[in-house]
């Protein structure tokens, strides 16, 4: 296990050098330069040329690439070309939002997407399996940003019960220490701000969770109707034991792997695809943070969250990959 483990990592280097060789190359295409952004469009020639210099933008691109991964292995993810702080620093600010909002969808898509799963694989072709399979393709057929608009006109306008934006009330005052809001509440005993916190996480969370659920319960119940064929399956009911027994002690575990393969997925995609849903509800994370600065063309920011995401989307792939073995003993890593 710790061999391959260790192999394993080993292949991550590979991969986040090919992520920032694509990340480099596709910023540089965008058009628009980053010396005019940051001076306006009436800056002269001789200012817009001082400025290129500086940032290193006159230079081959391979030399601004080795520059550039020379500085991220350093812990250098630049620094912003609109405001002039470090990406680094201000990446860290946010993406205990991120990280917020990921695990309320991911939670979400785990708690409600297995039940269901196992409930339309439990009863087969009935009324329960078709709504079930009904909802599962609506839910991954449905577009993110108009379910977010949907949620926030009908709970936040019309009915006025949940808020429709930021992580706390404007009118809340709390200063976090981890940057994690619900968890530096707790840990102070703040309830009423972590009540607060957790209203603002409803919407955001139900309408990033959507697709991952319907995913989870997909993949959950393919995934139980091939164990449930299996003859150690009939042999357990010959025995006598009830199907819930049945069910839930031996089909679901052994049910679980490609389930897993999929919430590791899902868990990446939801860090790095939050972009609609944190623009839609104004949460301050890392997707709100990327879009703007696409709009402003700040490539610097742009370049160090992409990278960013990319390694923590391979640290959970690898993590998923771990874990096949608790899941399931008869794996052997050789």
């Amino acid at each position: 296990m710790r061999r391959y483990a260790v192999q394993r990592s080993l292949t991550v280097i590979p991969v986040l050098l090919g992520v920032s060789v694509l990340v480099f190359s596709f910023i540089h295409l965008i058009p628009g330069d980053p010396a005019l952004t940051m001076l306006g469009e009436r800056a002269t020639p001789e200012k817009v040329a001082e400025v290129r210099a500086h940032l290193g933008l006159d230079r081959p691109l391979w030399q601004q690439y080795g520059i550039y991964v020379g500085k991220v292995v350093r812990g250098d993810l630049g620094v912003s070309i609109v405001r002039g702080d470090p990406v680094l620093t201000d990446l860290l600010r946010r993406f205990p939002a991120t990280v917020e909002l990921a695990t309320a969808a991911i939670v979400l898509a785990i708690a409600l997407g297995i039940p269901i799963g196992v409930a339309s694989a439990v009863w087969r072709n009935s009324i329960v399996d078709s709504l079930a399979r009904l909802w599962a393709l609506t839910g991954v057929s449905m577009p993110i940003f108009w379910l977010g608009l949907m949620l926030a006109w009908f709970f936040g306008v019309k009915l006025r019960v949940l808020p429709t934006g930021f992580r706390l009330g404007t009118g809340t005052a709390f200063a976090p220490s981890t940057n994690f809001v619900i968890l530096d509440a707790a840990l102070q005993g703040n309830w009423p701000v972590l009540a607060d916190a957790l209203r603002h996480l409803v919407l955001p969370a139900l309408a990033l969770a959507t697709i991952p659920l319907a995913i989870i319960a997909r993949m959950t119940r393919a995934s139980l109707l091939e164990v449930l064929s299996r003859e150690y399956i009939r042999t357990a009911e010959a025995k006598g034991l009830s199907q819930t027994a049945v069910v839930l002690r031996h089909a679901l575990w052994n049910a679980l792997l490609p389930v897993l393969t999929v919430v590791g997925l899902q868990v990446g995609h939801l860090l790095a695809g939050a972009i609609l849903t944190e623009t839609i509800f104004s949460w301050p994370g890392i997707g709100l943070w990327v879009y703007e600065s696409i709009e402003a063309r700040d490539y610097a920011i742009v370049q160090g969250a992409s990278l960013f995401i990319a390694a923590i989307v391979v640290v959970v792939n690898l993590a998923t990959d771990l874990l096949y073995a608790l899941v399931d003993p008869r794996i052997k890593y050789d």
